[in-house]
């Protein structure tokens, strides 16, 4: 499955807090924290607005004067990063027209 196409679904034990700009995110079925820099947590706050990998990078791209494949490279290792805790759930995206990164 190509992440950029994947509908990112949050699952109901994962807790955000933000402070400051940053973020702190809480697996309550693993205990375990993961902490967000101010770009992560832009990165989160779009993919809980728009739940999908390849809308955040085009939303991102708007709004920051940033190199595109290195914003492409840096969001899907954070996406992998956060499946991979258990934070988020890539699943088929049921709309093909999603935005492609």
């Amino acid at each position: 499955m190509n992440p950029t196409e994947a509908r990112v679904n949050i699952p109901g034990d994962v807790l955000f807090h933000e402070l400051d700009g940053e973020a702190v995110l809480l697996n309550l079925q693993t205990g375990k924290y993961f902490g967000l820099d101010p770009m992560g947590t832009r990165i989160w706050q779009y993919l809980v607005e728009y739940g999908s990998p390849g809308t955040v990078y085009n939303k991102l791209l708007e709004e920051y004067d940033v190199d595109a494949e290195r914003l492409r490279a840096d969001l899907l290792a954070l996406v992998d990063q956060l499946e991979a805790h258990g934070l988020i759930r890539l699943d088929p995206s049921l709309d093909n027209h999603e935005s492609k990164a």
